[in-house]
Protein backbone atom coordinates (compact mmCIF):
# COMPACT_ATOMS: atom_id res chain seq x y z
CA UNK A 1 0.00 0.00 0.00
CA UNK A 2 1.39 3.40 -0.88
CA UNK A 3 1.65 5.95 1.83
CA UNK A 4 0.39 9.34 1.08
CA UNK A 5 2.73 12.18 0.85
CA UNK A 6 1.84 14.90 3.29
CA UNK A 7 2.88 18.31 1.73
CA UNK A 8 4.52 20.59 3.87
CA UNK A 9 5.04 24.52 4.26
CA UNK A 10 6.51 27.06 6.16
CA UNK A 11 5.28 29.84 8.61
CA UNK A 12 6.30 33.52 7.22
CA UNK A 13 6.35 34.27 11.31
CA UNK A 14 7.77 31.30 12.95
CA UNK A 15 9.52 29.46 9.52
CA UNK A 16 8.88 26.27 11.09
CA UNK A 17 8.05 23.71 8.42
CA UNK A 18 3.99 22.56 9.34
CA UNK A 19 1.77 20.19 7.00
CA UNK A 20 0.06 22.76 4.87
CA UNK A 21 -3.19 21.86 6.60
CA UNK A 22 -2.35 23.33 10.10
CA UNK A 23 -1.61 26.52 8.47
CA UNK A 24 -3.56 29.59 7.04
CA UNK A 25 -3.13 30.59 3.52
CA UNK A 26 -2.66 34.49 3.10
CA UNK A 27 -3.08 35.18 -0.54
CA UNK A 28 -2.78 38.04 -3.21
CA UNK A 29 -5.28 37.71 -5.71
CA UNK A 30 -4.74 39.65 -9.53
CA UNK A 31 -5.99 42.83 -8.60
CA UNK A 32 -3.40 42.92 -5.96
CA UNK A 33 -5.83 42.54 -2.73
CA UNK A 34 -4.35 40.54 0.30
CA UNK A 35 -6.35 38.77 2.60
CA UNK A 36 -6.74 35.56 4.56
CA UNK A 37 -8.32 32.46 3.18
CA UNK A 38 -8.93 30.11 5.31
CA UNK A 39 -10.60 27.46 2.58
CA UNK A 40 -7.60 27.34 0.98
CA UNK A 41 -9.34 27.45 -2.63
CA UNK A 42 -9.08 31.11 -3.10
CA UNK A 43 -6.88 32.04 -6.94
CA UNK A 44 -3.41 33.69 -6.17
CA UNK A 45 -0.40 33.97 -4.98
CA UNK A 46 -0.42 32.20 -1.32
CA UNK A 47 1.95 32.46 1.36
CA UNK A 48 1.82 30.62 4.81
CA UNK A 49 1.26 31.81 8.34
CA UNK A 50 0.71 29.50 11.79
CA UNK A 51 -3.03 30.08 13.35
CA UNK A 52 -1.91 32.08 15.81
CA UNK A 53 -1.64 35.89 15.88
CA UNK A 54 2.02 35.86 17.33
CA UNK A 55 3.09 34.36 14.03
CA UNK A 56 1.53 37.23 11.53
CA UNK A 57 2.94 40.35 13.94
CA UNK A 58 6.80 38.38 13.75
CA UNK A 59 5.68 38.03 9.72
CA UNK A 60 4.39 41.81 9.84
CA UNK A 61 7.67 43.31 11.92
CA UNK A 62 10.26 41.24 9.54
CA UNK A 63 7.88 42.61 6.22
CA UNK A 64 8.34 38.94 5.01
CA UNK A 65 4.53 39.07 3.54
CA UNK A 66 5.88 42.04 1.57
CA UNK A 67 8.73 40.56 0.21
CA UNK A 68 7.05 37.28 -0.85
CA UNK A 69 4.32 38.98 -2.58
CA UNK A 70 7.04 41.77 -3.61
CA UNK A 71 4.44 44.56 -3.37
CA UNK A 72 3.59 47.22 -0.14
CA UNK A 73 1.24 45.80 2.48
CA UNK A 74 -0.76 48.45 4.58
CA UNK A 75 -1.33 48.60 7.99
CA UNK A 76 -4.97 48.27 7.45
CA UNK A 77 -4.64 44.75 5.72
CA UNK A 78 -2.44 43.57 8.84
CA UNK A 79 -4.90 44.86 11.15
CA UNK A 80 -8.14 43.50 9.52
CA UNK A 81 -6.00 40.33 9.29
CA UNK A 82 -5.54 40.43 13.18
CA UNK A 83 -8.91 40.87 13.40
CA UNK A 84 -10.12 37.84 11.54
CA UNK A 85 -7.57 35.82 13.19
CA UNK A 86 -8.53 36.66 16.70
CA UNK A 87 -12.05 36.09 15.60
CA UNK A 88 -13.59 39.53 16.14
CA UNK A 89 -14.65 40.33 12.90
Amino acid sequence: MKVKKIPMRMCLGCSEMKPKRELIRVVKSAEGEISLDLTGKKNGRGAYICENIECLKAARKARRLEKSFACRIDDEVYDSMERELSGDE
